[in-house]
């Protein structure tokens, strides 16, 4: 008798919630700040008669289906239903310039847009550029356009998935484009569900049944690092922030909802930081067992000020749009009874990779050694990394090596017990008189001034040493200081010679979509005559 195969499939991921946990909760927070409280078992049946309905617009196997919405139960819905009927999710950002927006639904080959009735102007603006069948609103829909319950009200409520093919795309998703056009990655039911299977295991997320999830990191970014498919398998309850991701929103749901697992970029925390400090409102935030920072490395004061002063133990991750999740930075067996000094180095490195990923970094003359100290780029392979791009941009290829492992492009040290340190990122590495300047490291320090609510820096042309860092930063309200004061401050923390000789101060630093500091801008604005050094 021939042996049934089990797909590893989104499908199966439902099924479970369905079956297992089908009372247990999920807060999805409305357009007009609401709670809207649902289940396992409600969504369930909404994603399968979503995908019955989706079908019926005569969409073939292996179809697009965009969304531009913020993460909210309806984008829940589509991130499982479009999977589970042979179709693909495909999240975009609506944070980035419509003409990216345009060129990604037109590479990507969209049919269908399922839209936040908030972001109708975006479609209003790339409409013409797009080759969209279907548009589906969520909210009210102008005329001409379909209103997403009206959709879902046309399936089939007795729909059931069939087979599946677990090596299928079941989602797409892009790069934010910092350094050229964004590509798009494809990604199968089969990494799906090993991601979630890994990083839900003890010693990396360690996500059990009763945690109350909140990912704060958009659906639109990253797949939210696979968080709405890792909790679903553990029937652990999820918490949908919507569009309010501001400090006291997060934290009045935290609060409110006994949020025990969050997760975001270090700009996220580093305003709850700010909010938890103030003594004018109190939030109780005893409930939170971690919060995962990642996109950059977060502020050594950042992480001690939640840990220290707020019981917040802030966790390091690492990943990208080609591999979701890689890395987290939980202390190993031989890391517990430490001395603190040493756990809190090894909390501030990016992690040690899930299992199932292998690492390796490579320097000049080849790959560097786990010492913690050697440089080279990190390459990376495993079940649920990439393995190309769509359509192969051109030098696309070239991320890969000859023997299939993915360059991330990012420097860093591996340690002996195989925890990453990032040093920098290729394109961002500053490079003085033939020498690394770790950006990371001098942003990190100037961070820690009291005044700096957040610094970058870049590096810029210089005669003498080719290349000189140049920090830019912006104060907390009410707080300043000078250039010189903050040299002085952070010339015991680094090498002398890493110490910028120009500090330009500014309001604000611009982001990209995601949230990260935009270097590429602030390379544009700044990298000028360097031999005026501010006083």
């Amino acid at each position: 008798m021939r042996a049934v195969h089990q797909s590893l499939d989104i499908a199966a991921i439902l099924r479970r919630a369905e079956q297992f946990s089908p009372r247990r909760e999920v807060v999805s927070r409305e357009r007009d700040r609401s709670l809207q409280r649902t289940t396992y078992g409600e969504l369930g049946g909404r994603a399968r008669r979503l995908a019955s309905a989706l079908l019926r617009l005569g969409l073939e196997p292996g179809a697009r289906v965009a969304t531009l919405c913020v993460t909210h139960r309806q984008h829940w819905e589509v991130y499982y239903a479009a999977p589970i009927a042979g179709l693909v999710t495909h999240p975009i950002n609506p944070r980035l310039h419509t003409d990216d927006i345009a060129f990604i639904a037109d590479d990507a080959g969209d049919e269908v847009l399922v839209v936040d009735e908030a972001f109708l102007p975006i479609y209003e603006q790339i409409r013409d550029r797009t080759p969209f069948r279907h548009v589906v609103v969520v909210g009210a829909a102008p005329d001409g356009l379909l209103g997403y319950e009206d959709l879902l009200a046309s399936g089939d409520p007795t729909w059931q998935p069939g087979e599946l093919d677990e090596w299928s795309t079941a989602l797409v998703t892009y790069t934010s484009g910092t350094t050229g056009r964004p590509k798009g990655v494809a990604v199968p039911h089969r990494a799906i569900a090993l991601h979630a299977l890994s990083s839900a295991l003890p010693g990396w997320l360690a996500m059990r049944d009763d945690d109350v999830v909140m990912p704060v990191v958009p659906m639109f970014h990253a797949l939210a690092w696979g968080w709405p498919y890792t909790a679903a398998l553990l029937g652990a309850k999820q918490v949908l922030p919507g569009s309010f991701l501001d400090p006291a929103s997060l934290l009045e749901l935290i609060e409110g909802e006994r949020v025990t697992l969050t997760g975001g970029v270090p700009t996220v925390w580093m305003g709850l930081l700010s909010a938890l400090d103030d003594e004018t409102r109190k939030f109780d935030v005893t409930s939170l067992r971690a919060a995962l920072s990642g996109g950059a490395t977060a502020p050594p004061a950042m992480i001690e000020g939640l840990r220290n002063r707020h019981g917040i133990p802030l966790v390091h991750t690492w990943g990208m749009t080609e591999l979701i999740m890689g890395a987290i930075a939980t202390l190993t067996w031989d890391l517990q009874d430490a001395p603190e000094d040493e756990q809190r180095q090894h909390r501030y490195a990016q992690g040690v990779p899930m299992p199932f990923l292998e690492i390796r970094a490579r320097g000049d003359e080849g790959l560097a050694p786990w010492d913690g100290t050697s440089l080279g780029e990190l390459e990376i392979r495993g079940p649920w990394v990439a393995r190309e791009y769509l359509g192969q941009p051109a030098g696309g290829a070239e991320q890969w090596t000859a023997d299939g492992w993915f360059r991330t492009g990012d420097v860093v040290a591996i340690s002996e017990r195989g925890y990453i340190r990032i040093a920098d990122r290729a394109k961002d590495v500053v490079k003085s008189g033939g020498e690394w300047i770790s950006t990371p490291a001098l942003e990190s320090a100037l961070m820690d001034h009291p005044a700096v609510a957040e610094a970058a820096v870049v590096g810029v042309a210089d005669e003498k040493w080719t290349e000189r860092p140049l920090a830019v930063v912006a104060f907390r309200p009410g707080a300043t200081a000078t250039p010189q004061e903050l040299r002085e401050f952070i010339t015991p923390k680094v090498a002398r010679w890493w110490v910028p000789e120009r500090i330009e101060i500014v309001e604000a630093i611009p982001k990209t979509a995601v949230g990260k500091f935009n270097k590429r801008v602030l390379r544009d604005q700044f990298d000028q005559d360097t031999s005026k050094a501010e006083a």
